[in-house]
């Protein structure tokens, strides 16, 4: 027997021993494909709500939105954070943040998408229904720089009080040009305004502000002040102008704060340092003082607050946008993982447990969506008596509960596809990140309950109009009709009613949002929210849907498809 190797031999008989398995059953990333289109639920709130007639260009954004390229800005945006230059190489101050590309590309887009200022150079029936839209699919990718594009949207309304101010600004900020340089607003063709309220003693009561401002001449509405003070929360530090609110003779007043004097000098708005957040990282939050700053009064001197509520409403009603898409890639996620994956001998998407918590997170979902779609529908028509009622009292309800929710949506998700979505290159650990903040920004849940009591008090009319609204349901549903009339009851005693508030406002969320989906949904989906939501004693965690729904069409209608 010759027992020499043959290794030739042996290499064309014997396995390759790095070759340790076969892959198989492997989920694949939810990718190019069209992120409108595949989105049932949102194209018929588009139609119903007035925006049918972006239909073509929500089709081709959501062609953009959906492509595996355009998803990787969001990865790259908050994988390479943003930075902060207090002063160049030979001691000038300039505070200057720099941002990876991809955060330039996602603000460009948006920008030129109209994100920024649609409805108001477009005013037209569905404006707002149509920008929503294009904000929820934005939203799905990067959440963070939707921070500078919401406050840009939302200072229109304010700066339009005081038209001697809003006649220079206006035409830049509502520009379709992204001009990130940071030069005097002279020189740019288009700009992004921020704000500036949040200081360390009062944090959300921004009526105990220290900020002082100093008339430069005669002051009062549209003249020039010079303001000295901090600011611990300034969002988006790169924009061109912020509305600041500081005390004046007269009281706390709103102003105008741009990064740079007429004169083509530095404002004396000195950045001190970012933020380290635990989500929202694309987008950089920065700590000032202002050291003189050069600013012009915006409304009445002494009304800051009324003056500047306009502006919080809005960026209050992009946090519902912000969030409803949060869950809306959660829940797209999950849902497209569970039907590729299989466990235990079938489809993830196929066994009982995991159908009752898909489904759950649709619903959750397209609620979610379907509220904030019918709130943009109401800034349409904020003419109407009704509307502008809707508008007072559900921005404060939506922001909290949908907000409110989407953590634990965001949770749920993640578990749905096990450890790999845990990884940091899989898209959920950014959306949990982010989950939070909106929820916090913009007046944290306390707040807006109490905005919800406040906004009952001063116009009761606003109530009215709740009950109206949630009414024209009325005889679509046993539940829903069972649960209004408790909720009515709710109102007859309001003693304590700060202290049931949160329990209270819940049951004004859940009561719109049901009776929005019997009113419009498929009879599948609006029965297994009422029956989950209103039926039983509060909801459970994800998954504890009750028995008889149809679980399987939920998640049909829910799960994007890929080409």
């Amino acid at each position: 027997m010759n027992a020499r190797i043959d290794l030739a031999e042996a290499a064309s008989t014997q396995p390759y021993f790095a070759d340790t398995h076969a892959l198989s059953n492997l989920s694949t990333e939810l990718c190019n494909y069209n992120m409108y289109t595949q989105d049932v639920a949102l194209q018929e709130a588009v139609q119903r709500e007035g925006g049918g007639w972006a239909q073509d260009e929500l089709t081709a954004f959501g062609q953009l939105t959906g492509s595996a390229d355009y998803l990787e800005l969001g990865n790259l945006a908050n994988k390479f954070q943003p930075e902060l230059d207090t002063h160049d190489r030979f001691g000038n101050r300039i505070d200057l943040v720099k941002f990876h590309p991809a955060y330039h590309q996602l603000m460009k887009s948006s920008i030129e998408n109209g994100l920024h200022a649609s409805p108001w150079t477009d005013p037209k029936p569905g404006a707002h229904v149509a920008r929503a839209a294009k904000s929820y699919l934005h939203g799905q990718v990067e959440a963070g720089h939707g921070c500078p594009i919401t406050m840009t949207f939302a200072a229109i309304p304010t700066l339009r009080l005081q038209p001697d101010v809003t006649s220079e600004w206006e035409p830049k900020i509502t520009s379709r040009v992204y001009d990130p340089r940071n030069v005097p607003v002279a020189q740019k063709q288009g700009v992004t305004i921020g704000m500036a309220m949040t200081e360390k003693q009062g944090g959300s009561d921004v009526r105990t502000n220290s900020t002082r401002a100093y008339p430069v001449g005669s002051g009062g509405s549209g003249q020039a002040y010079e303001l000295v003070g901090h600011k611990y929360f300034v969002s988006a530090p790169m924009c061109d102008a912020f509305l600041v609110l500081a005390q004046a003779p007269g009281g706390l007043s709103c102003f105008l704060l741009p990064r740079w004097r007429p004169d083509g000098s530095k404002n004396p708005l000195q950045v001190l340092r970012l933020k380290k957040k635990m989500g929202n990282a694309s987008n950089a939050s920065s700590e000032t003082e202002l050291r003189g700053a050069l600013a012009w009064m915006v409304g009445n001197e002494g009304r800051g607050v009324r003056t500047i509520i306009e502006m919080v409403s809005m960026t209050r009603f992009d946090c519902m946008i912000g969030s409803s898409a949060g869950m809306r890639m959660a829940a797209s996620q999950a849902l497209h993982h569970c039907s590729v994956r299989s466990a235990f001998g079938n489809v993830l998407n196929q066994q009982p447990l995991m159908q009752n918590v898909l489904a759950d997170l649709a619903l959750e979902s397209e609620a979610a969506m379907a509220l904030t779609l019918r709130m943009a529908h109401a800034m349409d028509q904020r003419a109407q008596e009704h509307e502008d009622a809707l508008v007072r009292l559900m921005t404060a309800v939506g922001k909290y509960w949908i907000c409110k929710r989407t953590p634990n949506h965001a949770y749920e998700a993640m578990e749905c596809i096990g450890g790999s979505g845990v990884m940091e290159d899989s898209m959920l650990p950014r959306l949990f990140r982010e989950s939070p903040i909106n929820a916090i920004w913009e007046g944290s849940g306390n707040v807006q309950c109490l905005d919800v009591l406040r906004a009952m008090s001063k116009t009761p009319a606003v109530l009215e109009a709740f009950f109206a609204e949630v009414g024209k349901a009325r005889g679509g549903h046993a539940e829903l009709d069972t649960y209004v009339a408790q909720l009515a009851k709710n109102f007859k005693d309001l003693s304590d009613f700060e202290y049931r508030a949160r329990d209270v406002v819940d049951r004004m969320a859940l009561a719109m949002q049901a009776s929005l989906l019997v009113r419009s949904a498929p009879a599948f989906v609006s029965d297994a929210f009422c029956r989950s939501r209103l039926a039983q004693v509060g909801h459970h965690s994800y998954g504890s849907l009750p028995r008889g729904l149809d679980v399987a069409a939920i998640i049909a209608r829910a799960t994007p498809k890929m080409p």
